[in-house]
């Protein structure tokens, strides 16, 4: 792992605990480490805001049980896109 990833995940890790979507960061901050993972892979390869939006969506419904149209996952996804294009090393692309 390079040493970028651990803050990679923790950053993402708060971004996930801000939008909170079940209520619980303050309780446990771990709740949404399942994402992690799989949002860093998809940003690594490239994903645009829709195909994050549509992994979230996934979760929030099928994971988490959640009815995700007030949580407004398209609003996470930008934002993860933001955070991701301001702050991901140069040259990470798939494979690199």
């Amino acid at each position: 792992m390079r040493p970028w990833d651990t803050a990679a995940e923790d950053d993402l890790r708060r971004l996930l605990n801000e939008w909170d979507p079940i209520g619980v960061a303050d309780e446990v901050q771990d709740e949404y480490d399942c994402m992690l993972d799989p949002l860093l892979q998809r940003l690594r390869s490239g994903a645009d805001q829709a195909a994050i939006g549509k992994f979230l969506r996934h979760e929030l419904e099928d994971h988490f049980g959640l009815y995700s149209l007030g949580l407004r996952p398209d609003v996470m996804a930008a934002l993860v896109i933001d955070w991701w294009t301001s702050t991901s090393p140069a040259g990470d692309v798939a494979g690199a």
